[in-house]
């Protein structure tokens, strides 16, 4: 519990003792209190205490007294009403339970005046409380943001302001620290904890050569970085400015209950008005009894009643719940909006390489033709993709396993969708599929269908080709099954691979639809014939690794990237960001957007119903302040618990 909370807490039992006191004392006064202590001065005359109020415990004490409770629990209240007004924001809360309160003093309703007051701000502590609890899974992330970095300079290890430390720089991280800037390491082995990054406990083993990422945080090994970022490009940067920017963009329930509210609360402003003034009057036209006080009375209980609360307050907590939720499970979603439009996913498109794939490509087979051997194709094919940071580029450097010659290397040009081209130690050499083959016109050649195929050509001749395998990740299949038991009709996976490779990565996940040999350009088009044929309701998901899928992401109605543990393009790109690369978690997002989606709709359907059955109650005489108080502040504190229910869903059934 923090300060403020600790102090409305102080506040409100303040109120409640003060309360406690003056019904006390007024009930022991009206019980002969008074009179026991006349009797006994009178006989002993040990000292004066004269009877001054008489038999009953009169209104003016009452008012005097129960003005302090009032208050102590309600100056701030009072104090944002009166600013709302001087500001032209009248209608609000605060000046429901304001005009609400004052009006019940005024009509000598001291104890219900002070009990409004007293509830309703036990319900916002419960709320903030809440609040609290959800907003943990993010103030948890916002904890990767790193404090300092560990410089050499002069020799010493000095700390200094991340923000100071330039890109090239050698960083120390110890172990226990947050690693401040993404980088290389360039000395020692280690483990990195990176749970705040993507949900899971597991440790990721890390030595010289391998990138690793801000947030991380070292467990047992003293490694030296070369930052390769500045500080406010890094990861952890983004992925900060993403989450604190995530409450910007609202669902389209949120919208609703912002415009519901503007218009909803002068309208019961001006009803619980006409309440107070019309019935009255009418009685006395007719010759009968005023009676304004009752008619008052109602009209102050059914404001009490109409104060909006549980639907400003749970329907925003919902969403925050959730996301927060998501984030706790490594998944970043940029808005409320995404959260809601993922409850209307039914058809989900996978790119393949990176996503139901690992994207770790290995060399399964060398083809020379009878010029070449299988060490000279292969020298050839992996200089002309030295430039390329692509996973079958990545795959057949890997295989090459020799020092690179990068001065044998010139004019490396890569072609969208067909592969690269480079002089290579004089020669000119064309590297990629079958495509580029006939792009330059080479077409004596079969095509081969053993895994993704790599062909070589050298000075205008066909050379001879190359297989590269990637692996299925283990979770694919899970994840698969995982959204057709959440809603999703129909998986569709794309890929620039050939059909027979397609098709068997298909077949062993059970993907329903597949498409195969398209250009980058081919799989918008897919996308955008797929979302002609949906119905209107219905949302489309794109999942791709976030860097070679940007306009497919950014056309889908809901882009999702596998992160790569922080990729820039992943995370600029998606509305959605898969920390861990982990396909299943997909599922595990429709879930938790499903859920919350229920959430919301409960507590609309509650929070209405109740309000228009007590304000109906409270225009007829029948609720009084006690069932006005329920109908506020209750059924706030009922939809709260409910929505930060939104917290605890996870992937078990």
């Amino acid at each position: 519990m923090n300060r403020k909370q600790k102090k409305v807490l102080i506040r409100i039992i303040v109120t409640v003792v003060l309360m406690a006191v003056i019904i006390g004392i007024s009930k022991l006064y009206e019980a002969g209190f008074a009179n026991a202590i006349k009797d006994f001065d009178e006989t002993y005359s040990i000292y004066p205490f004269p009877y001054m109020f008489g038999p009953t415990w009169p209104w003016q004490l009452n008012l005097v007294l129960y003005i302090i409770p009032y208050i102590v629990i309600g100056y701030d209240i009072i104090k944002k009403a009166v600013k709302g007004i001087f500001r032209g924001q009248v209608f609000d809360e605060n000046f429901l339970m304001a005009v609400a309160t004052v009006g019940a003093i005024c009509l000598g309703d001291f104890k219900e005046s002070v009990a409004v007051m007293l509830f309703y701000q036990i319900g916002e502590l419960f709320q903030s409380v809440a609040i609290g609890k959800s907003r943990k899974n993010i103030t948890a992330l916002m904890d990767i943001r790193p404090d300092y970095a560990n410089v050499i300079k002069d020799g010493k290890i000095e700390k200094v302001d991340p923000d100071s430390v330039g890109i090239g720089t050698t960083i120390i991280v110890n172990p226990g620290e947050k690693v401040p800037i993404d980088g290389i390491i360039t000395e020692g082995n280690t483990s990195l904890n990176t749970s705040a990054l993507t949900g899971e406990s597991m440790p990721r083993e890390a030595s010289v050569g391998d990138e690793v990422i801000s947030g991380c945080i070292n467990i047992n090994g003293v490694i030296k970085i070369n930052t390769t970022k500045s500080f406010g490009e890094s990861t952890v940067s983004k992925i900060l400015d993403l989450v604190e920017n995530s409450s910007m963009k609202k669902s389209k329930s949120e919208n609703f209950i912002t415009k519901f509210a503007k218009y909803y609360t002068p309208i019961v402003c001006y009803s619980a008005l006409a309440l107070a003034i019309i019935p009255p009057v009418i009685n006395m036209l007719m010759g009968n009894n005023a009676d304004f006080g009752t008619w008052i009375t109602r009209a102050l209980t059914f404001l009490v009643i109409s104060c909006p609360c549980a639907l400003v307050i749970s329907i925003p907590l919902s969403f925050f719940s959730g996301i927060g939720c998501a984030s706790k499970n490594g998944i970043l979603v940029k808005g409320s909006n995404y959260l809601e439009a993922l409850s209307n996913a039914k058809y989900v498109v996978f790119d393949k390489t990176g996503t139901l794939t690992k994207g770790v490509f290995e060399v399964t087979g060398i083809y020379p033709e009878s010029d070449y051997d299988d060490d000279k194709l292969l020298y050839y094919a992996a200089h002309a993709e030295s430039a390329s940071n692509h996973p079958i580029s990545m795959g057949l450097k890997q295989a090459y396993s020799k020092e690179l010659m990068l001065e044998d290397v010139k004019n490396i040009e890569e072609i969208a969708g067909h592969g690269v081209c480079a002089e290579v130690n004089g020669s000119k050499v064309h590297a990629g599929n079958m495509k580029l083959m006939h792009k330059i016109g080479i077409d004596n050649i079969t095509g081969h269908d053993e895994g993704t195929v790599v062909y070589i050509a050298i000075d205008g001749k066909y050379a001879g080709f190359i297989t590269i395998s990637d692996v299925v990740k283990p979770t694919s299949k899970k994840a698969i099954v995982g959204l057709k038991k959440n809603g999703i009709k129909k998986t569709i996976m794309l890929t620039g691979d050939s059909q027979k490779t397609a098709h068997k990565v298909a077949g062993e996940l059970d993907v329903d639809i597949v498409k195969s040999e398209l250009l980058p350009a081919d799989k918008v088009s897919e996308v955008e014939a797929l979302l002609e044929e949906k119905e209107e309701k219905e949302k489309l998901a794109f999942v791709g690794d976030g860097i070679n899928d940007a306009p497919v992401l950014s056309r889908a109605d809901i882009g999702i990237a596998m992160g790569a543990l922080g990729s820039d393009a992943a995370i600029e790109a998606a509305d959605i960001v898969l920390m861990d690369d982990d396909p299943e978690k997909i599922a595990l997002a429709i879930k938790i957007s499903n859920k919350t989606l229920k959430i919301v709709k409960q507590n609309i359907v509650f929070a209405i119903a109740v309000k228009f059955i007590c304000l109906i109650l409270g225009a007829i005489g029948i609720a009084n302040m006690w069932i006005a108080i329920f109908a506020d502040v209750g059924v706030m504190v009922v939809a709260v618990l409910n929505a930060i229910r939104a917290l605890s869903i996870n992937n078990k059934k």
